[in-house]
């Protein structure tokens, strides 16, 4: 008879996802969870061919991980107050209103500067476009940057060391930090989670702390933040935005939205779809 608590397919591949191991299914459920954004756990318990209850034990450990967090009967990438997303569903998610912050950001940057970049996605998707203005001098705590970054002809690649945090894949603490403090930048550019009362914020506080050091670290700096970041809101206070050189907004900002930023005494730059360069 079956059970509510194991459901049978009476498929082949139900038989086949019930016989994954737990590290196995919960890595497809992470793929899963970060690429269409939320699942609900009966969804997820009908497609891996388990009860709610094995699923919900497989969330309760990929939330320890932080690779997704639960909510009320479901998985989630979406970033919360608290918790910031994943770094593979962040390199995804919004990236065509990215790609324009991006390509106007590099408006700022001239060949021979020294450029130090946060571990954003965002800033990530500055590298083409560097790559056209070497020679350049680039720092940055991310991975998927310095890898990127070593491949590129006259550009002279520092990276700021520390422990690596597999979530952000990038690296952090306070090796991170007394590097950051011992160099000095022409320019940085950085991200972050939301934007609230004339403040920027982030999830978590050992971010922010990196982040305040990269911009005492530079002789300007420039906030890259695309429009749905402007609904947000996260737990840390990084510091006014005020302090920017400029914030880089794509043209999903609505004008309303980009009249608070400017009431807060913000230089802001609407970056348009025209900026990006075909992607091959």
């Amino acid at each position: 008879m079956k059970t509510t608590s194991e459901p049978d397919t009476g498929s082949h591949d139900g038989a086949r996802l019930r016989r994954l191991t737990p590290e196995d299914r919960q890595a497809r459920i992470a793929d899963l969870v970060l690429d269409t954004g939320s699942v609900s756990a009966q969804d997820l318990a009908e497609t891996f061919a388990v009860s709610v209850m094995t699923i919900h034990r497989d969330l309760d450990e990929l939330q320890r991980q932080g690779v997704l967090r639960k909510t009320r009967g479901a998985a989630t990438a979406q970033p919360s107050g608290t918790f910031e997303s994943n770094v593979e569903y962040r390199a995804k998610a919004n990236i065509d209103s990215k790609r324009q912050i991006a390509a106007y950001a590099c408006r700022y940057v001239e060949p021979g500067m020294s450029v130090l970049l946060d571990d954003s996605t965002t800033a990530l998707q500055m590298l083409p476009y560097l790559a056209d203005l070497a020679p350049l001098t680039v720092a940055t705590n991310y991975l998927a940057a310095l890898n990127q970054l070593a491949r590129m002809r006259d550009i002279r690649v520092l990276a700021l060391g520390g422990q690596y945090d597999v979530h952000h894949d990038s690296y952090l603490g306070t090796t991170c930090i007394d590097t950051i403090r011992s160099l000095c930048f022409d320019v940085a550019f950085l991200s972050t989670s939301a934007i609230r009362g004339g403040y920027a914020f982030h999830q978590e506080d050992r971010i922010v702390a990196v982040k305040r050091e990269m911009v005492a670290a530079s002789t300007r700096s420039h906030l890259l933040i695309d429009h749905t970041k402007l609904t947000r809101s996260a737990m840390h206070r990084l510091m006014p935005i005020e302090e920017f050189e400029s914030i880089v907004v794509d043209s999903g900002a609505t004008e309303h939205q980009l009249s608070a930023l400017r009431e807060h005494r913000a230089h802001v730059d609407v970056a348009g779809p025209a900026e990006v360069r075909p992607q091959s």
